[in-house]
């Protein structure tokens, strides 16, 4: 028979099977061993948060970055609270403050209650110290993901200035 002691370990122990997989499926840990990501897990931090609490606050300055285990995560544009994306499960956000501490450039806020995992510029600073192989591999991962984010707003950049020309000409034409 199986007592609450061995109901309360499976329940755990399958808590984190599930956190792995999210964690597998990251583009920043891409590529990773599953024991190189078992070790990643290991230092992140756990933290639920309720339905419209903040995470983090549009210009306060940046610590780390976060993993959604589950639930949701509006990203907010101050002031106004307007919504520029909304986040599941298996989401990350915040990434850029694991390589500075700049001010937020958005509101990250609960939008149903959640569990997420932070994961810090200390602790990855540490995991650089400690193994360099692995801190490497995940700083050039890390790096790869902002170049790509940085491409993509170049283009919407350039889509939105061609609009821009192209409304401005047909606003001269009369038309």
């Amino acid at each position: 028979m199986d007592s609450i002691w061995s109901y309360i370990f499976k329940t755990k122990e399958q808590e984190e099977e599930a956190t792995l997989t999210v964690l597998r499926r990251l583009p920043i840990f891409k590529d990773l061993s599953k024991r190189e990501v078992a070790s990643i897990e290991r230092i992140l931090h756990r933290r639920s948060y309720a339905t419209g609490e903040d995470i983090f606050t549009q210009g306060v300055p940046g610590a780390g970055m976060y993993i959604i285990l589950s639930g949701e995560v509006s990203i907010l544009l101050e002031p106004g609270n307007r919504e520029l994306t909304l986040l599941k499960e298996g989401e990350f956000f915040g990434e850029m403050a694991l390589l500075d501490e700049s001010p937020r450039s958005a509101t990250a806020r609960a939008k149903s209650p959640c569990i997420v995992l932070g994961f810090f510029q200390s602790d990855l600073f540490s995991l650089l110290e400690r193994s360099p192989k692995l801190g490497s591999k995940i700083i050039l991962r890390l790096a790869r993901i902002v170049s790509d984010r940085l491409k993509h707003s170049n283009e919407q950049v350039l889509s939105l200035e061609e609009k821009l020309k192209q409304s401005s000409v047909h606003e001269g034409s009369g038309a």
